[in-house]
C-alpha cells in the first residue's frame, strides 16, 4: 500500500514506532545548525557559556531562517509571531475585554509550511528526473580489460551529485578509466559533472597524449566563466595486457599506487580544469606488476565525518587500503567504503562519495 493510502492515524502511529527515532531528530537539529548557522557564528557560540549559547543560537536562528524566506512568506512568519505574543486583558468596573491570538498564529505559520512544502516537492520530482538521467550516464558494468580487475562505486551526498566516474575508448585502442570531481555538490555540480563527461569523451579517444587533453579539457571548462565551479580529474589509459598505466592527474587526490606492500602517492601535477585558463598539464607513467592495485578516490571519502566533526582522512584511507591489498578489485573497494562508514556511524555524508580500483591480475 502506498504511504499516501495509509490512514493518517496508522501513519503517526508507524513514524512512531520506528526505531533510531531520537537520533534521527539529533541528525536533523545538527543539519539545521550547520544550514542556518555560518562558520563564524558557530566559531562564536563554541566560546560562549551554556545559557549564553543557547539564547544566541535562538536568535541567530531565527534572523537567519527569516532571511531565507521569501518577502510574502517572511511577513506571513512575522505575523504569526505578532499573533502569538498577542495578548489584550482589561478589566474595569463596567466592561472586560480578554483577547488572546495566540491560537491563530498557527494559521500563517501553517500557511508558509504548506508552501514551503510544496515547492520542496515540486524541486524533487525535477531532481528525481535528473537522478534518473544522471544514474543512465554512468558505467551500466565494469571494463572487461586483458590482465587487469576494474571495480568502481560512487554515492551522492544529495539526490544528484558532482562525481564523475566513467570508462571509455581511449587513443591507439586503450581503456581509458576516469574518476573525477566538480566543485559543490547537487544539480549545479550534477550539470558541470555531465559537460566534464561529455567533453571527455569526445577529446579522449582523438587527442595525441595525456598532456594535450588535460590543455583541451581545461580551455573548455575555463569558457564556461562560472565563478568558483571547475572540477579535479584523474584520468589513466591502460593497454590490453600491458603492465604500463598513463595518467592525468589535473588538481584531484592523490591516487594510491600499493605496490610490495607499500603505498606510492600519484599527486597531482597541475590545477583543477576550468580553473585558471593556459594552464600546462603533464603525462605520468606507472607501472604495475601482478598483485599491485592503483585506488582512485574523491575526497568526500577522506572528508567523511562522525558526530563529533573528525574526518576520517588520508591516513585512516592508507590503513584500510594496506588492509585489502590481496584482495580482488570489488572486495578491496567494497571494504574501503565499509570501513569509512563504520567511522562515521551512520553520519549522512557532507560531500558525494567515489572509488575506482584498479589491480593487475597478471601477464
Amino acid at each position: 500500500m502506498a504511504r499516501n493510502d495509509v490512514p493518517l492515524r496508522e501513519l503517526i502511529f508507524d513514524d512512531i514506532d520506528r526505531s533510531k527515532l531520537g537520533e534521527a531528530y539529533r541528525r536533523d537539529l545538527r543539519d539545521i545548525y550547520r544550514f542556518y548557522l555560518t562558520e563564524e557564528q558557530r566559531e562564536r557560540l563554541a566560546s560562549m557559556g551554556p545559557l549564553k549559547r543557547f539564547f544566541w543560537i535562538a536568535s541567530w536562528l531565527s534572523r537567519n531562517l527569516l532571511r531565507r524566506l521569501s518577502p510574502s512568506r517572511r511577513l506571513l512568519l512575522v505575523a504569526g509571531l505578532f499573533l502569538f505574543l498577542f495578548r489584550v486583558n482589561i478589566d474595569e468596573p463596567k466592561w472586560q475585554l480578554n483577547l488572546d491570538t495566540s491560537r491563530l498564529a498557527v494559521l500563517p505559520v501553517l500557511v508558509v509550511l504548506m508552501l514551503e512544502l510544496k515547492d520542496k516537492l515540486l524541486a524533487r520530482d525535477e531532481i528525481e528526473v535528473a537522478r534518473q538521467v544522471q544514474l543512465s550516464l554512468l558505467p551500466t558494468s565494469q571494463p572487461s580489460i586483458p590482465g587487469w580487475d576494474v571495480w568502481s562505486a560512487t554515492t551522492p551526498a544529495n539526490d544528484v551529485g558532482g562525481d564523475l566516474i566513467d570508462y571509455l575508448d581511449g587513443a591507439a585502442g586503450r581503456t581509458g578509466v576516469a574518476l573525477g570531481d566538480v566543485a559543490g555538490k547537487g544539480m549545479g555540480a550534477a550539470l558541470l559533472c555531465a559537460k566534464l563527461q561529455a567533453t571527455l569523451r569526445a577529446l579522449a579517444p582523438v587527442a595525441p597524449d595525456l598532456r594535450a587533453l588535460g590543455t583541451s579539457l581545461n580551455g573548455v571548462l575555463a569558457r564556461t566563466g562560472l565563478d568558483n565551479r571547475y572540477a579535479t580529474l584523474f584520468y589513466a589509459e591502460i593497454a590490453p595486457g600491458s603492465d604500463e598505466l598513463r595518467y592525468l592527474n589535473a588538481g584531484h587526490n592523490p591516487a594510491l599506487l600499493v605496490t610490495n606492500g607499500t603505498i606510492e602517492p600519484l599527486s597531482a601535477s597541475a590545477l583543477p580544469l576550468g580553473m585558471l585558463p593556459g594552464t600546462a598539464y603533464a603525462q605520468g607513467v606507472a607501472t604495475l606488476r601482478a598483485g599491485d592495485s592503483l585506488i582512485l578516490y574523491s575526497d568526500g571519502i577522506t572528508e567523511a565525518t562522525d558526530s563529533e566533526g573528525q574526518e576520517y582522512g588520508l591516513a585512516r584511507l592508507k590503513d584500510a587500503v594496506r588492509s585489502v591489498a590481496s584482495l580482488p578489485a570489488e572486495a578491496a573497494a567494497r571494504r574501503i567504503i565499509e570501513d569509512a562508514g563504520r567511522f562515521c556511524r551512520g553520519e549522512k555524508p557532507g560531500d558525494d562519495q567515489s572509488i575506482l580500483v584498479l589491480r593487475r591480475t597478471g601477464a
